[in-house]
């Protein structure tokens, strides 16, 4: 079954600031254990610096985007050579 990416934050607010289980949450909400796991692993929050917070998906993202614009810039300064030698 699919879920909201909505849902699946609400699951690990839940499982955050109200101390549910991921038992309680799978009995309550008809998911399995396994699926909350891997939506904790991906929603919650973790501390980067003292006013910060980013999931880990947020990261993979930022990750995903740096390695992008690495090639990117490499790609530029590969063309800047080749336009430096005409």
């Amino acid at each position: 079954m699919s879920y909201t990416e909505d849902f699946k934050q609400t699951i690990v607010e839940l499982y955050q600031s109200d101390n549910k289980s991921k038992s309680e949450l799978a009995r309550e909400y008809g998911v399995s254990r396994t699926s909350i796991n891997n939506w904790i692993e991906l929603y919650a929050e973790i501390d980067v610096d003292e006013n910060n917070t980013i999931t880990y998906k947020e990261f993979l993202a930022i990750k995903k985007e740096n390695q992008r614009l690495k090639q990117e810039a490499e790609i530029l300064k590969k063309a800047l050579t080749i336009f430096a030698k005409k």
